[in-house]
């Protein structure tokens, strides 16, 4: 049980690493900051690859525990372990209280996943925009405006259109 409780206390501690990371990629994402955002990708990464090594452990821990308890590993959810445990209270509200903390910590991840993707998608938008102006600005057309003395004012078409005095 020592074993699982480690392994779910170091996985809670890599998501509240991945929560910060988060919080700072809010930030870099507003400044437009692509050099940043790559550097926390990476660190993201990293905390990724940590987790999924405590995942496997955890996953290693609960079999050996499935095998001592004569138990079915499928069965041994934390919501499950902790009623196991009603005969050892200690244990019981250790495990209560890392399950809670992970399940706060994921929330809290959850979310502000959310609102960065939301931000990534309004700089997409705004980046889309920008390029469909230059497009439309590129391709505005050019007129060879005359002024009386004949020479060329090079303006974009006006709204005076033809003149008929000529």
């Amino acid at each position: 049980m020592e074993n699982l409780l480690t392994v779910l206390e170091k996985e809670n501690s890599e998501y509240e690493r991945l929560v910060e990371l988060s919080h700072a990629k809010r930030q870099v994402i507003i400044d437009g900051n692509v050099p940043g955002l790559e550097e926390i990708t990476g660190m993201e990464q990293d905390i990724a690859g940590n987790i999924k090594n405590l995942e496997n452990k955890r996953i290693e821990v609960i079999n050996d525990m499935a095998i001592v308890l004569s138990k079915d590993a499928k069965d041994l959810t934390l919501t499950n372990m902790i009623a196991f445990l009603s005969k050892q209270p200690k244990e019981q509200e250790r495990l209560r209280e890392i399950q809670k903390k992970l399940r706060d910590t994921i929330e809290r991840m959850d979310e502000i996943n959310r609102q960065n993707d939301a931000l990534l998608q309004q700089a997409l938008e705004m980046i889309e925009f920008d390029l469909n102006l230059f497009k439309s600005m590129r391709q505005a057309p050019t007129t060879a405006n005359y002024d009386k003395h004949a020479y060329n004012t090079g303006d974009i078409l006006s709204s005076g259109g033809f003149d008929a005095q000529q």
